[in-house]
C-alpha cells in the first residue's frame, strides 16, 4: 500500500494483517496519519494506550527505512523480536554487538533491507554511524520514550540534546516523538531540542479509571517495611515494587523473602544476565513481584501487572505517573500505592546536587577548547586534556553549542566560535541550569503535594498534567475520594 492509497479502509487491512487489532484505539489514527502526511508530530498518550503502533505501522506503509531512537537496549530488543514474530524485518544497533553483528546489521541497512531500525541516542553520536545511515533512505525518525529528550538529556545522558541536528544531518525526514508524561514545559522542551517547532500535539489525556491511588504514611523505615508486608499479603497477582536506591532493593528484598514471599530484584548494579534472568522470570509468572529501582519497566509490556508500590518518594509527578502506569495494561482493575515518609525528600536533594553543569565546568570545557582551538579537536581530544568526566563535558559543550559559541562539522570537529567569552559570559549561558534546578525542586513539592492532599488524587495528578479535559471532582478511585473527600 502507497501513501497515496492509505485509505481508512486500507490502514484497518493493513492494522488487522501486520497487528491483529479490527480497529484504532483513541488517537493512534490521527498520529498515523500525521506521519504518512509528513508532520511532525508528538504523541502523548498514557501507558498501554499503543503508542508503539503509531509508528510502527506508518513505518510498514513508507517506501524508505523509519529510524527508531530508544532510551533501553531491553527495549529495542523486546520491539525487534515483537516485529520479527509478525514478519516485519528490524535490525537494532546498540554497544552490545559484536563486530560480525555490527558488520551484518550495517549491511542489511544499506541495502535497504530493514524497514525498522532501532539504535539509541549514544549509537548516533558515532560519526561512522551517521554516515551509514545517510546513504540509506531514513523517511520517519521516531523518538520513542520522548521525555527522556528532556528528563535525561540535560544531565546523565546529554547525547539526546544532539538529535535535533542529528535530524537535520540526515535530511529532516518527518519525526515522530512518543510519551505517556509530559508537562507543557517538558512539551515545550522536547518541540524546542528537537527543531520540530509547527509539530503536530496529539494529546489523549492521562486519567485511567482502572487504577485505584493510594497514599499510606509512613515515618520510619521499620514501619515501612511492616507496612510494605502487610500490603503484599492482602495483594493477589503480579506487582512491582519500586525502592529509590539500590540498597534499598536489595534490604527489602531479602525482608520480603524471609517473610515468606516470593520476591527478586532488578538494579543497574546486577550483572547484566542476572537482571534479565529476573526480568524474564517475572514477565513469564515465575515470580510474581519484582522489588526494583526506577531501571526496570520502560517499554515493559505485562499487560497484568495488578499492583504498583512505591517504597518511598520518587523524584517527580512525571515519574511516579510512568511507574504507577505499569499497572493494568489489560484495563483490569489494579493498586497504586505510595508509602510516603516527609524524610525521603533528603535522599532526592542529595541526587539532585550537581546535576547540571555549572559555570566551573562551561569554563573548564572553554578552556579546553582554546587550548586546541588551531588543531580542530574532536570530542575525544578536547576530554584528554579537561579535568571534567566525560559525561559533564558532554553536557557543558552541549550548551555551548545551543549558544553557537562552538560548532561541530560532519567529521566531528569542533571549532570554537567565540574564544573571548569571560567567566560572567559563561556564568549567564548556565542559568537556565539553575532555572532548571530550582524547577526539579518545585516537582518534587507538587509530589509532595500530591501526597499529603486532602482531595481527589486523580485531579491533583491532572491538573498538574494540565488535562483540562479531564474533570472528575469524585473519581471513585482514590483513598481519598473513597472517603469523601474528593
Amino acid at each position: 500500500m502507497s501513501i497515496a492509497t492509505a485509505t481508512r479502509a486500507g490502514l484497518r487491512t493493513t492494522l488487522r494483517e501486520h497487528f491483529g487489532f479490527r480497529q484504532f484505539r483513541p488517537g493512534q489514527e490521527k498520529v498515523v496519519r500525521a506521519a504518512l502526511s509528513g508532520k511532525d508530530t508528538l504523541a502523548l498518550m498514557p501507558t498501554g494506550s499503543g503508542k508503539s503502533l503509531c509508528f510502527q505501522l506508518p513505518g510498514l506503509v513508507l517506501e524508505g527505512s523509519t529510524l527508531v531512537i530508544s532510551p533501553l537496549i531491553a527495549l529495542m530488543k523486546d520491539q525487534t523480536e515483537a516485529l520479527a514474530e509478525k514478519g516485519i524485518r528490524a535490525v537494532a544497533f546498540n554497544s552490545t554487538m559484536s563486530t560480525r553483528e555490527r558488520q551484518e546489521a550495517e549491511e542489511q541497512v544499506v541495502r535497504g533491507g530493514k524497514e525498522f531500525v532501532y539504535t539509541t541516542p549514544e549509537q548516533l553520536a558515532n560519526r561512522e554511524f551517521r554516515s551509514l545511515l545517510r546513504r540509506s533512505s531514513i523517511d520517519l525518525f521516531v523518538v520513542d520514550e520522548a521525555h527522556c529528550v528532556s528528563h535525561w538529556g540535560h544531565d546523565f545522558r546529554p547525547d539526546y540534546l544532539e538529535l535535533g541536528s542529528v535530524i537535520e544531518e540526515l535530511g529532516r525526514p518527518t519525526v515522530l516523538a512518543m510519551t505517556a508524561t509530559a508537562t507543557d514545559e517538558v512539551v515545550d522542551d522536547i518541540v524546542r531540542q528537537l527543531r520540530i517547532p509547527d509539530a503536530e500535539i496529539v494529546h489523549t489525556g492521562f486519567y485511567r479509571p482502572n487504577l485505584h491511588l493510594k497514599v499510606i504514611p509512613t515515618p520510619e523505615e521499620t514501619t515501612r517495611r511492616e507496612r510494605l508486608a502487610g500490603l503484599l499479603a492482602d495483594q493477589s497477582g503480579s506487582g512491582i515494587i519500586y525502592a529509590s536506591t539500590v540498597k534499598a532493593v536489595v534490604e527489602l528484598t531479602e525482608f520480603l523473602q524471609a517473610r515468606g514471599f516470593e520476591v527478586a530484584s532488578y538494579h543497574g548494579r546486577m550483572k547484566a544476565a542476572d537482571r534479565a534472568t529476573n526480568q524474564d522470570r517475572f514477565m513469564g509468572g515465575e515470580i510474581p513481584i519484582l522489588v526494583a529501582t526506577n531501571a526496570f519497566g520502560m517499554g515493559i509490556d505485562k499487560p497484568d501487572i495488578r499492583f504498583v508500590i512505591h517504597a518511598h518518594l520518587p523524584g517527580s509527578i512525571e515519574a511516579f505517573y510512568q511507574e504507577f502506569g505499569r499497572a493494568g495494561r489489560d484495563d483490569g482493575p489494579s493498586q497504586c500505592i505510595l508509602l510516603y515518609s516527609p524524610d525521603d525528600r533528603k535522599l532526592h536533594n542529595f541526587f539532585q546536587s550537581r546535576r547540571y553543569p555549572d559555570a566551573e565546568d562551561l569554563v573548564n570545557a572553554h578552556h579546553a577548547l582554546k587550548r586546541l582551538a588551531g588543531d580542530s579537536p574532536t570530542f575525544e581530544d578536547v576530554q584528554a586534556i579537561s579535568p571534567l568526566p566525560k559525561t559533564r563535558l558532554k553536557l557543558a559543550l552541549s550548551l555551548l553549542r545551543s549558544r553557537c559559541a562552538v560548532k561541530e562539522d560532519l567529521a566531528g570537529h569542533l571549532h570554537l566560535i567565540q574564544p573571548d567569552l569571560s567567566r560572567d559570559d559563561l556564568a549567564r549561558m548556565v542559568r537556565d541550569y539553575e532555572e532548571r534546578d530550582a524547577r526539579d525542586q518545585i516537582k518534587l513539592q507538587r509530589l509532595v503535594d500530591y501526597a499529603e492532599s486532602r482531595g481527589c488524587r486523580w485531579q491533583s495528578l491532572l491538573d498538574y498534567f494540565s488535562d483540562e479535559d479531564a474533570e472528575i471532582p469524585a473519581c471513585g478511585h482514590c483513598d481519598r475520594c473513597e472517603l469523601g473527600a474528593g
